[in-house]
């Protein structure tokens, strides 16, 4: 998925609104089929503000719902540039709907992509939350790039003092234009226990404009 693409745009000067694509990933794997979509955009007449989802499920194999899934949804504020405030709601089959906040930093070049993004939710159990992503794209030829990328989560529970969520994502391919396929893998860990579920396969991720 050629993340960086979103974040380009974004990082431009706030004087010209792009239209940003909408990134979408599906990777297919010995555990499950997961898919990914992330929306950035920024509304026309007031380019500082704008909206920021990432949605994300993994359906396994052999079961007959989705039990995994999440969507973070924000209304953003951009700060400085690279930089925004976001605040909106954070939804899990788990801990259900809650309202949370946090800011958004990104770095981008024709190259290199670099995101923190951080959130603590407002409720009872209080959540914590970072994700770092870290994308490499060099151009091999007019339309081709390599493409790899890092992404991890950590999850932190302030009632318990522990974990109840990480994972670690790994992709390595190439892009053709607006698609990019490769290998990839999630190694996930989930609640206290740190209960591990891997996942090896292919990918294929689209921008959508």
């Amino acid at each position: 998925m050629t993340i960086s693409n979103c974040f380009k745009a974004q990082n431009q000067s706030s004087a010209v609104v792009s239209s940003v694509p909408i990134n979408t990933e599906v990777l297919g794997s010995n555990r499950s089929l997961a898919f990914q979509m992330i929306i950035d955009k920024k509304i026309k007449s007031v380019p500082k503000l704008g909206f920021f989802s990432v949605t994300s499920l993994v359906g396994e194999w052999g079961e007959d719902k989705v039990n995994d899934y999440m969507t973070q949804a924000s209304l953003t504020y951009e700060i400085v540039k690279g930089l925004k405030f976001a605040a909106g709601f954070h939804v899990t089959p788990v801990k259900g709907m809650r309202p949370i906040a946090g800011l958004i930093y990104s770095k981008a070049t024709p190259d290199w992509l670099f995101v923190a993004n951080s959130r603590i939710d407002f409720s009872s159990d209080t959540n914590i939350e970072g994700m770092f992503l870290v994308e490499y794209k060099p151009k091999i030829s007019n339309n081709w790039r390599l493409y790899t990328r890092i992404q991890a989560l950590y999850e932190y529970s302030s009632i318990i003092d522990m974990q109840t969520r990480s994972y670690l994502m790994a992709r390595a391919g190439v892009s053709y234009k607006e698609v990019t396929f490769g290998l990839g893998t999630n190694i996930d860990y989930y609640g206290p226990e740190k209960f591990n579920e891997n996942s090896y396969g292919i990918f294929i991720g689209f921008l959508l404009f």
